[in-house]
């Protein structure tokens, strides 16, 4: 979620994650039901994960599925299935290392060949587990008119009657697909896999999965890694952590390649000139994947602020073209339905009347100040496509979420981030680490987002398998 955001682009978190050579983990048949596992408990009797078999296109992996309710509190029948898919050391002797990839909407079994490539060296302790987290993946919502209009982007604006078709496709079980579902989905899958407790390493929104499933069950978690923060508190529509954080981030990439302009008050020139926040924001924060020293937008910056705009548009142009995706890829119709479901906007929640949602984002439009938007101005924080496809969401109820105070359990926890990440900008990193106990901190400098994924430096993954290793 972006950001909180969980952010899509963010969110792609784990795709960028995808870098990588092929574990050559050997396939082995899964323990028998009730065999003793590493982490505590036995295996998952039938009913649990089911169909077990090696995976289309990378055998040495185990694939299966499990089986959740449509919704957990029983209120609706339909019961849904999750694809899982594992390495083949069932005895691993630290037990299972559940991994969490980001979006809302991005799917794990397609990814885990080159996720278990970047953690080579802890595949000895742990037993790597993956899953599609409901609406991902094969299995993904469907929202054709979204996804041709938001791709990979959680910014980019979408034309109102994509939105209205997303939410008349989706119905009434859209409510079923929070954050809230996942973590239920997460605490089934762990007993069907027989473990007491689970080690759990989450990228960008896979952060805000496992910060919510330690908040609800806190005697199941072992220790988390998070990796790119979305804070627990929730996706903040209005994006006022990484508004301002873009001015620090192209400073310090300007730095870094020795341009010699100031990129931020360029920004703000060419925002109160072009009013076009909104289209930078969401370029900028899918074009750290590609460059995290922010290539050639300076210049193009600085061209914009005297009004030569030609750049600039080309480069907004390219990275939105670049930004497309299916939605098995990354599904925007499960991104919208979990951002909606999950999140506190300026008009309430989703269970808002959907009338008075327009005038009260205006309302705050109009309170915003300089210092909370710049180097953008109110109109960006209030017209990310993120919060403008909840404005007109059929209303429904939504998921308590957890008090502000709980803090994580107190277990190891390991939060890293890369100081060119706008996606999730590490003051997120900080503001999650006040709720740990003894928080271990890692900003990489040079990386943007998923840290883990950074050949360039590999800092923050040394300090992943250093943490898991332990």
């Amino acid at each position: 979620m972006t950001s909180t955001r969980g952010r899509v682009a963010a969110l792609l978190g784990a795709a960028a994650v995808v870098a990588g050579t092929t574990l050559a983990a050997p396939a082995v048949a899964a323990p028998a039901a009730g065999a003793a596992r590493p982490g505590g408990g036995i295996t998952g009797q039938s009913g649990g994960i089911t169909g077990q078999a090696p995976c289309q296109g990378a055998p040495e992996f185990t694939c299966g599925t499990i089986t959740v309710p449509l919704d957990h509190s029983g209120a609706t029948p339909g019961s849904l299935q999750l694809d899982v898919a594992m390495t083949g050391n069932a005895d691993a002797p630290k037990g299972d290392l559940l991994f969490l990839t980001g979006g809302p909407g991005q799917p794990g079994v397609p990814l885990i060949r080159r996720v278990a490539s970047k953690l080579t060296p802890v595949l000895k302790d742990y037993r790597l587990v993956m899953f599609d987290q409901r609406g991902t993946g094969e299995r993904a919502l469907q929202c054709p008119g979204l996804q041709e209009d938001m791709g990979s982007s959680d910014l980019a604006v979408p034309r109102k009657q994509s939105i209205a078709d997303c939410a008349a496709a989706l119905g009434p079980n859209a409510r079923h697909y929070g954050t809230a579902d996942t973590v239920g989905d997460m605490d089934l899958l762990r007993q069907a896999l027989g473990d007491r407790r689970l080690t759990i390493d989450g990228v960008s929104y896979g952060t805000f999965v496992a910060e919510r499933y330690a908040l609800a069950h806190p005697a199941h978690v072992a220790r988390l890694v998070l990796d790119s923060v979305v804070p627990q508190r929730g996706f903040d529509p209005l994006d006022l952590g990484a508004l301002p954080a873009t001015a620090r981030v192209l400073h310090t990439a300007c730095q870094a390649t020795g341009c010699t302009t100031d990129p931020a008050a360029d920004l703000a020139a060419t925002v109160r000139r072009y009013g076009n926040g909104a289209q930078i924001l969401d370029a900028l924060t899918s074009y750290e994947f590609a460059d995290p020293d922010y290539g050639g937008v300076p210049e193009a910056l600085h061209e914009a602020a005297a009004g030569q705009p030609a750049k600039l548009q080309a480069f907004i142009d390219e990275v939105h073209k670049n930004d497309a995706a299916p939605a098995e890829f990354l599904s925007q119709g499960l991104h919208a339905a979990t951002l909606c479901a999950d999140s506190h906007f300026p008009w309430g929640t989703t269970d808002t009347p959907v009338a008075g949602r327009a005038a009260a984002l205006e309302r705050t439009r109009q309170r915003l100040t300089t210092e909370q938007t710049w180097p953008y101005d109110a109109a960006t924080a209030t017209g990310l496509g993120s919060l403008l496809v909840c404005l007109d969401w059929p209303r429904e109820p939504v998921p308590p979420t957890p008090p502000a105070h709980r803090k994580l359990p107190n277990v190891p926890v390991l939060l890293i981030g890369g100081d060119r990440d706008l996606s999730t900008p590490y003051e997120w990193l900080y503001e999650e680490a006040a709720q740990a106990h003894d928080p271990q901190i890692v900003i990489v400098p040079g990386a943007a987002h998923s840290v883990q994924s950074r050949a360039a430096n590999p800092a923050g993954r040394q300090a992943v398998y250093d943490f898991l290793l332990k």
